[in-house]
């Protein structure tokens, strides 16, 4: 019995060996030919050469910390990856649904959208990883955060904070106070159902998860959550 047991244990260390040695390495090879087309230096190259591009100077510490907050709270403290998310992507083959489920931290989500690798595989997983790795080994944190509010989607075709922070609030990026920062960044979750045109109720009630979040980080009171959710965030919508 005992050998028989055994068996199975190096039968299954062999086989989750293998698991990660095929993923990691499908993951290092699909990296080197997407970055073989474009650099990630050369894409980053061009999100910094846009005339809607904000630096890190020009945004609203309120939307720094309520996007953190909301999105990736270790963000200073991690290397860049979430690799409870890795392993959800890697059992998705069998569960797609884990792979839904699975979280991506900030700098993963940046080099989604860098290389718009929007399919849900557990390949674009595994390519994203070194991406992100790269990114965070070249990159502060403070550059990786200004970069990732640049080209997130924020809904209604608004790509990064400054299309969001004028089409939604007539408010430029650096000017954003905690009721609106805390409005904005609950929308990259769901830019379908968030959207503050055509959703307004929904992105609300995300409001409200993304101010407790960021009183859970320290970054608000608790008891100023009802203020800054019952504030008039000056917003342009549709009736």
């Amino acid at each position: 019995m005992k050998k028989f047991v055994k068996f199975i244990f190096k039968l299954l260390l062999i086989l989750i060996i293998a698991f990660v040695g095929i993923f990691f390495g499908k993951g290092y090879w699909g990296y080197l030919e997407l970055t073989q087309q474009e650099s990630v230096d050369q894409v980053v190259s061009n999100v910094m050469s846009s005339p809607n591009y904000v630096s890190y100077e020009d945004i609203s510490p309120e939307l720094i910390r309520a996007t953190i907050a909301i999105e990736d709270r270790r963000f200073y403290d991690h290397g860049g990856i979430d690799y409870i998310g890795l392993v959800r992507a890697a059992v998705s083959q069998f569960d797609d649904d884990l792979l839904k489920s699975g979280g991506s931290t900030i700098t993963q989500q940046l080099a989604k959208n860098l290389y718009e690798m929007f399919d849900s595989t557990w390949d674009r997983k595994s390519t994203e990883f070194f991406v992100a790795k790269y990114l965070e080994k070249h990159y502060s944190k403070n550059e990786i955060i200004t970069l990732y509010v640049n080209v997130i989607n924020y809904g209604n075709n608004y790509t990064g904070i400054y299309e969001a922070s004028i089409g939604y609030l007539d408010t430029y990026p650096e000017d954003l106070t905690v009721a609106q920062a805390s409005l904005l960044a609950g929308i990259p979750q769901s830019p379908s159902n968030y959207d503050l045109v055509y959703h307004f109720e929904a992105a609300k009630q995300k409001q409200l998860s993304v101010l407790r979040a960021m009183a859970e980080c320290g970054y608000i009171s608790e008891s100023d959550i009802n203020a800054y959710y019952n504030g008039n965030p000056q917003l342009d919508r549709a009736d």
